[in-house]
């Protein structure tokens, strides 16, 4: 097949993965699917699960099935009845018995402490949409002052110190998104570190020093201020590892600058147990020599 040809098959099912995304809570029949892509119903079938790995409803259960452990693991206010409905399920009974065959946990067994190490191993690498271009902007970041948890070993552990960064914030009345940015500096590439020694720093930004003598672990720390090479993700934080990879292997080469002496790092505009994967907004900073 021709390069156009494969170009514009992948882009026509790039459009059913966003639609997709755009539209769990409703009901998704595959002939809207179909007509999304401009194929046949008769042939759709075959043709996503050729594509994808997994059939079109084994897709879309997967998407709900994983939204609902970002929302069982951090908001934990919500009724598991709540959750299972959102995720298309008629009764929490049919949910838990889903749950548990995709994770080998239920659902409360998950809330009550989140295995992601098995959660990440037993949840299918799906296809992620691909990135055509790559709008980069030179932007000033000014200094900032941050409160910082530090993250060591598995990256597949991530949440766990996530949701201890969360604890904390919950007891210093620093909310998200409303009083403080929430950062991520990433000083090592999951992809190409030893799960030893990898490290990963969950921050949130203050307006003057926190007590470091506090039992989460939280310390003080600085983004330093400079100019950075911005790319704006709107989608799954799945993306951001290959995305940074792209920024050092594609971008950099072709913009003729230097890089500063300090990690690449993200901010985080919202958060994926808030809203849906498709409608996540992240920034990746990449810090540049001045000029």
């Amino acid at each position: 097949m021709p390069d156009d040809k494969i170009e514009e098959y992948r882009r026509r099912f790039d459009g059913v993965f966003a639609y997709i995304e755009r539209h769990l809570d409703d009901v998704l029949l595959l002939e809207k699917l179909s007509a999304v892509a401009h194929f046949s119903p008769y042939h759709f079938h075959r043709q996503f699960a050729a594509c994808c790995g997994v059939t079109p409803w084994r897709y879309i259960q997967l998407m709900r099935l994983k939204h609902a452990s970002y929302r069982l693991a951090f908001n934990s206010a919500e009724k598991i009845t709540d959750i299972a409905l959102d995720a298309g399920f008629q009764h929490s009974e049919s949910f838990s018995r889903a749950f548990k065959q995709m994770f080998g946990m239920t659902p409360s067994e998950f809330r009550l402490q989140p295995a992601w190490v098995t959660w990440h191993q037993r949840m299918p690498q799906l296809n992620l949409r691909r990135r055509e271009k790559m709008p980069v902007e030179i932007k000033t970041f000014p200094a900032t002052q941050i409160a910082m948890l530090t993250h060591r070993g598995q990256h597949e552990r991530i949440n766990e110190t996530a949701a201890r960064f969360i604890a904390w914030r919950k007891t210093t009345g620093l909310s998200p998104v409303l009083t403080s940015q929430t950062f991520g500096i990433a000083p090592d590439d999951p992809a190409t570190t030893d799960p030893e020694v990898f490290q990963f720093h969950i921050c949130g930004s203050v307006s003057e020093p926190i007590q470091e003598d506090n039992p989460f672990g939280v310390v003080n720390g600085t983004i330093p201020g400079g100019r950075c090479a911005v790319l704006r993700h709107c989608g799954s934080h799945d993306a951001l590892t290959e995305l940074a990879q792209q920024l050092y292997r594609d971008w950099l080469p072709a913009s003729g600058e230097e890089l500063r002496d300090f990690p690449l790092y993200m901010h985080y505009m919202n958060f994926v147990h808030e809203v849906p994967e498709h409608e996540l907004v992240t920034d990746i900073y990449l810090p540049l020599k001045t000029l």
